[in-house]
């Protein structure tokens, strides 16, 4: 992600300790050269075109889905359409990365106010049908476009 939202959140993903990954944002293709993605105004819909010419790491490289799958992480992703975004999912992150006593509190708000940042917005589309993408239980709202990045590397 270029410009100074892209700037900023590597400057995030430095602090939550995963150094200035190459990666700062994440989608889903839903198919017919569209995507899911969320962004500060919300999640969207939108073309896949928007990233021509930018690295892409595919999930289905790593997690061959079956076809109800497939249509199950869709549904979920077209389901997050106009969910908000907000500062408060990179607090949460913080706040669980330095081990703070408000990291549950904070980690309550996001899980019931249904704000999401892009990774989180992907990883929960890939558990609400049922697949998760990382084998250590974290909960979506910990997981960084660096975490799936990693986790999709060859």
């Amino acid at each position: 992600m270029s410009g100074r939202i892209g700037r900023l959140i590597r400057i995030g993903q430095w602090l939550n300790g995963d150094g200035f990954a190459d990666f700062e944002h994440a989608f889903v293709y839903v198919g017919d050269g569209e995507l899911v993605e969320a962004e500060p105004g919300g999640a969207r819909l939108g073309p896949l075109t928007a990233y021509r010419g930018q690295p892409i790491r595919w999930s289905t490289d790593r997690f061959p889905l079956t076809e109800e799958q497939r249509h199950a992480v869709v549904a979920a992703a077209r389901g997050f359409i106009g969910v908000p975004y907000s500062a408060a999912d990179y607090f949460a992150l913080a706040a669980h990365r330095f081990h703070l006593p408000i990291g549950p509190l904070i980690k309550a708000y996001v899980a019931d106010s249904r704000h999401m940042i892009c990774s989180q917005l992907v990883d929960r589309c890939y558990q609400d049908a049922g697949v998760h993408l990382f084998g250590d239980g974290r909960w979506p709202g910990y997981v960084t476009p660096a975490d799936l990045a990693a986790l999709l590397s060859p």
